[in-house]
C-alpha cells in the first residue's frame, strides 16, 4: 500500500487526476513521452488495492500480449500478489475467453479452434471451387481482406450492405462469406475476426449474460483507444453501459492506423458517447527536448479534427529540428550514414540513431550506403529491401536472363505469373533435365520443340522460352530498361496491377519501381547481379550495436536519442496515395504520422528532403513537404549540402533555404550524360544528333514550349517522327 501511495505522489497533478478519477467515465489523452503507461499501471493497482473491485471485476484491455503482460508484472509488483482472474489482454485474447464459456449459445462447443490464415484460405479455395468462382480474378487472399474488413466493421453475413459487396465474386461475395461461416461453424472454429464479432452478437441476443457482465464489470481500463476499430468500440460500449466506469486512455495525434481499420472518431467522440465524462491531458513530456516539442506541437496543431493539447518539458531546450536539403536520395543516405558514424565517433552508439521511413522501398539507398561503409544496420518491424518476393522474383528473371543455366531461377519464375505449369509438368522437366544432364531452360526448349509437353503447358512455356531468348539478345541493353522490359512482358506488372488487395499490391509495384531505378548505374548484367549478391549476403544481428531503420509506422511507441526522418517531400510524406484516396483524412493521418515520427527523438531530430529523386533515368525535381512549412522557424535550423559530393551537412544562410523555394528547384543531372548546351539554353539545338534509349538515333527538327513543358520533335532514322517532353526523354548527346 505505501509503495503505491509513494509512486502516486510522485506523479505530477494531471497524472495523479488521472490515477485518482475512479467514478464515471475518464477520457486520458496522454500525449506522446508523457508517462501514460505508468499513469494506466498505477490507477488499476490503486483501484485494487483500495479495495473498490476485485480482480475479477477489472477489465483491462491492451492492444499486444507483450503489454497484457508487462501490465500484470508491474500490477503484482505494486500490490504485492498476484492479479489471478482479472481479466487483463488483448482484445482478441479477452474475446476467446468470454466465448469458451457462453460456446453454446451461438452453436459452438467450447473446445473450438482459432483457425490459421492459411487455413481459411483453404477454406475460401473449396468454397469458390464449389460455387464456380474463378479464383485467379477473386484471388483468395483478397477475398479473405474483404472479409476480415466486414468483420471488423462488426457485419454478420446479413449485415453487409449489398452496396459494400458490389459485383464482388460475381455478385456472389455475401453468399460467399456466409458459406464460409457456415463451414467455419462446421468445423467448430473460429478466425481471429469472429472472436469478437462472436462476442459482440453473443452480447446483443443475450440481455441476460449481457447484464451480467456489466454488472462484474466495475472498472474497464482500455489504453491505444485511438487505435480501436468498430467491431472493438461496440464490444467495449456494450460492456461499459453498466457501471459506466470505463478509462480510456489514448492520443488522437497518434492515430496512425486508418489503413488497417482504426477509427479516429472513437476517441474524438468519446464525451458524446458517454456524456458527463472527465477529461484529462497529460502534456508533460518526459523524453524530448524543447525544441522538437515545439515543432511537433505546431505541426499537429493543422490538424482539425484532434482534441487541443500542446507538449511541454521541464527539460532543456536542447538541439534546434534540423532540416536538411539535399541533392539527391543518394546524397541524402550518405549524409545521414555520416551523421550516424559521428555520432559513434563521438561516443555513441550506433542503436542510438534510427532512421524512420515513410515507405519500406526507401530501405534500399541505405542500405547499400551501410554496406559500402560498413556500417551495423537492421531493419525492424519488415524485410531487408532485397528479401522481398517481388524484388527476388525479378531478379530470378534477370539471372536467368543473364543465364540460362540458372536452375533456381528457373523454377522460381516458371509459373510466376501462373502460366499452367504445374507440378507434373515440372517432373517431366526435371526428367529430361537429369536424362541428358542440360539445365532445366534448355530441357524446356527441347521439350517444347520436340512435343513432349501437350495443352496449356506447352503453350504457356513455348512464350516462356520465347521471352527469355528474346531477352537474352538484348543484354546489351542498360539493365534498368531490360529490367523494366522483363517486368512489362513477363506479365509480373499486369499481375499485380490486378490483384484485388490494392494496397500490398501497390507497395509491391513502388519496391519494383525502386529496384529498377537502383539499376541505372550498371550497364553490364553481370557487375549488377555481382553487387546485389554481395548486398545481399551481408547481415546483422537484431540485437547488435547496429542502426535501426524501420517505418514510422512501425517505430510507434519506441524513442531514440537521434531520429533521422528522410524524404519529406509532396507525393512522399504525406504520400500521395493518402491524398487522393481519403483527402483532408488522409493528409491529416500523414500529419499525424509527421507528429509521431518526431516525437520518437530524445535529443536530436533530423529532417531531409531531396531536391530531386532519379525515376527511370532522370532526375525529377521535387516540392518540400508542405509540413515543412507548418514547422516554427525559431525550433528549427535549415541545413544544405552545398554541392552533390560534399557529405557535411553546412548551415544555410539569410533566406538562402525555403520550403517554399524548393518547388523551384531546376532538374539536376550529371551533364556529361545527357545533350551538350554549347549551342542551345535549353541543351536541345535545332539540329543536333541525340540518342534514345527506345528510338534509337536521330535529329531534333524543332521545338515547343518551354522549360518544364518544353518538348523537342526528334526525326529518328528507324522509328520516324516523335513529339518528346524534354525533361522525361532521356535524350543522349552523340
Amino acid at each position: 500500500m505505501d509503495n503505491i501511495e509513494n509512486i502516486i505522489n510522485e506523479l505530477n497533478p494531471p497524472q495523479r487526476k488521472a490515477v485518482e478519477t475512479t467514478d464515471g467515465a475518464l477520457l486520458i489523452l496522454a500525449g506522446a513521452g508523457t508517462g501514460k503507461t505508468r499513469v494506466l499501471t498505477t490507477r488499476l493497482a490503486s483501484i485494487l488495492n483500495r479495495g473498490l473491485a476485485a480482480p475479477h471485476e477489472v477489465l483491462s484491455v491492451t492492444f499486444t500480449n507483450k503489454a497484457a503482460k508487462e501490465m500484470a508484472e508491474r500490477v503484482e509488483t505494486l500490490i504485492g500478489h498476484p492479479t489471478s482472474g482479472m481479466w487483463l489482454g488483448t482484445f482478441h485474447a479477452l474475446s476467446a475467453r468470454m466465448l469458451r464459456k457462453h460456446a453454446s449459445l451461438l452453436g459452438f462447443k467450447s473446445d473450438f479452434i482459432i483457425v490459421t490464415t492459411d487455413d481459411q484460405l483453404q477454406v475460401i479455395k473449396q468454397l469458390m471451387a464449389a460455387n464456380g468462382i474463378d479464383e485467379t480474378r477473386w484471388p483468395a487472399k483478397q477475398t479473405l481482406s474483404i472479409f476480415s474488413g466486414w468483420k471488423d466493421n462488426a457485419w454478420t453475413p446479413s449485415d453487409v450492405p449489398p452496396a459494400e459487396a458490389g459485383s464482388f465474386a460475381g455478385g456472389k461475395g455475401i453468399a460467399l462469406y456466409e458459406a464460409y461461416q457456415a463451414r467455419l461453424k462446421a468445423l467448430n472454429a473460429c478466425d481471429f475476426g469472429d472472436l469478437l464479432l462472436h462476442v459482440v452478437t453473443l452480447l446483443k441476443t443475450n440481455p441476460d449474460l449481457l447484464e451480467r457482465y456489466q454488472r462484474q464489470f466495475k472498472y474497464i481500463l482500455v489504453d491505444e483507444y485511438q487505435d480501436t476499430n468498430v467491431v472493438q468500440y461496440l464490444w467495449l460500449r456494450l460492456l461499459a453501459l453498466g457501471h459506466k466506469n470505463i478509462c480510456v486512455v489514448g492520443d488522437d495525434d497518434q492515430s496512425i492506423y486508418g489503413w488497417r481499420g482504426a477509427q479516429v472518431g472513437n476517441i474524438l467522440r468519446f464525451e458524446e458517447d458517454f456524456p458527463g465524462a472527465s477529461v484529462v491531458r497529460l502534456e508533460q513530456n518526459y523524453r524530448s527536448t524543447g525544441h522538437i516539442l515545439k515543432a511537433a506541437s505546431h505541426l499537429i496543431s493543422h490538424n482539425g479534427s484532434r482534441h487541443s493539447k500542446t507538449l511541454w518539458t521541464e527539460d532543456s531546450e536542447g538541439l534546434p529540428v534540423e532540416v536538411v536539403t539535399v541533392w539527391d536520395e543518394q546524397e541524402e543516405a550518405r549524409g545521414i550514414v555520416t551523421e550516424a558514424e559521428k555520432h559513434f565517433k563521438q561516443g555513441g552508439t550506433y542503436s542510438d540513431c534510427a532512421i524512420l521511413l515513410r515507405t519500406a522501398a526507401q530501405t534500399r539507398a541505405f542500405e547499400e550506403q551501410f554496406i559500402k561503409v560498413g556500417m551495423p544496420y537492421v531493419i525492424i518491424g519488415g524485410q531487408k529491401f532485397y528479401d522481398r518476393k517481388e524484388i527476388r522474383d525479378a531478379l530470378a528473371y534477370l539471372r536467368l536472363t543473364h543465364t540460362q543455366v540458372d536452375d533456381l531461377a528457373f523454377e522460381r519464375i516458371v509459373n510466376v505469373p501462373k502460366r499452367g505449369v504445374g507440378d507434373a509438368t515440372l517432373k517431366t522437366l526435371r526428367e529430361i533435365s537429369k536424362m541428358h544432364n542440360i539445365p532445366l531452360f534448355e530441357a524446356t526448349s527441347r521439350a517444347v520443340q520436340d512435343g513432349t509437353l501437350s495443352g496449356k503447358a506447352q503453350s504457356a512455356l513455348r512464350g516462356f522460352v520465347e521471352l527469355i531468348n528474346s531477352w537474352q539478345e538484348s543484354k546489351s541493353w542498360q539493365t534498368d530498361q531490360l529490367m523494366e522490359r522483363i517486368l512489362e512482358e513477363s506479365g509480373y506488372l499486369a499481375m499485380l496491377k490486378e490483384d484485388k488487395n490494392k494496397e500490398e499490391a501497390k507497395g509491391r509495384i513502388d519496391n519494383l519501381k525502386e529496384l529498377v531505378r537502383s539499376m541505372q548505374d550498371y550497364a553490364d548484367i553481370s557487375v549488377y547481379l555481382e553487387h546485389i549478391a554481395l548486398v545481399t549476403d551481408a547481415d546483422a544481428d537484431d540485437n547488435a550495436d547496429a542502426v535501426r531503420m524501420m517505418t514510422v509506422h512501425a517505430a510507434k511507441g519506441l524513442e531514440f536519442d537521434t531520429v533521422f526522418i528522410p524524404g519529406f517531400e509532396e507525393g512522399l510524406f504525406p504520400h500521395q496515395r493518402s491524398l487522393d484516396d481519403t483527402g483532408t483524412e488522409g493528409l491529416e493521418e500523414e500529419r499525424r504520422l509527421a507528429y509521431v515520427a518526431i516525437t520518437r527523438g530524445r535529443r536530436r531530430v533530423v529532417v531531409s528532403y531531396a531536391s530531386s529523386r532519379r525515376l527511370y533515368g532522370n532526375y525529377m525535381p521535387t516540392s518540400a513537404s508542405r509540413f515543412l512549412t507548418e514547422l516554427p522557424d525559431e525550433s528549427i535550423k535549415k541545413m544544405a549540402a552545398s554541392n552533390p559530393s560534399q557529405r557535411a551537412w553546412q548551415p544555410t544562410h539569410g533566406d538562402n533555404w525555403s520550403p517554399h523555394k524548393a518547388t523551384k528547384t531546376p532538374l539536376l543531372r550529371p551533364e556529361s550524360d545527357y545533350v551538350s548546351k554549347s549551342d542551345s539554353d535549353d541543351g536541345f539545338g535545332i539540329g543536333h544528333k541525340v540518342f534514345h534509349d527506345k528510338f534509337g538515333y536521330g535529329r531534333i527538327r524543332r521545338k515547343e514550349g518551354d522549360g518544364a513543358t518544353l518538348k523537342v520533335v526528334v526525326a529518328f532514322d528507324k522509328a520516324g517522327e516523335k513529339k518528346l517532353l524534354a525533361s522525361l526523354a532521356n535524350l543522349k548527346n552523340v
